[in-house]
């Protein structure tokens, strides 16, 4: 199993971190805030708020499971993440899907892949 916590866990905040989420991703926090459905000032200011760990609980799990399906390879998984178009969700992109509330329905589609389906 991949161990991707110890890149996005912040032992201070006892939560996930935004900027090493960001950082995973290769993305400005800005752009973290509107995939969690934030303020960018949320994200410094009340980094531990239920609404933040939520949204970044939600990405780092899609990206866990992407890796896990990809060799174990989490910059990849980013990629994926970030520019993959989906098949059968009108080829919106992971990142896409999570902005609009859909992480569950990304997290369903991964399973099947990892149970053998076809995208």
């Amino acid at each position: 199993m991949l161990d991707t916590l110890d890149t996005v866990y912040d032992p201070v905040l006892k939560g996930l971190s935004p900027d090493r989420v960001a950082a995973t991703l290769h993305m400005p926090l800005a752009d973290i805030a509107r995939v969690v459905d934030v303020h960018r000032n949320t994200l410094a200011r009340t980094p531990t708020s239920p609404k933040v760990q939520a949204g970044l609980g939600s990405i780092m799990r899609i990206l866990t499971e992407a890796a896990e399906l990809m060799g174990g390879d989490l910059g990849r998984a980013a990629v994926w993440f970030r520019h993959q178009p989906l098949s059968g969700f009108d080829h919106q992109t992971a990142e896409e899907l999570v902005t609009a509330g859909h992480a569950q329905a990304v997290l369903k589609h991964l399973a099947m892949l990892r149970d053998g389906g076809h995208a």
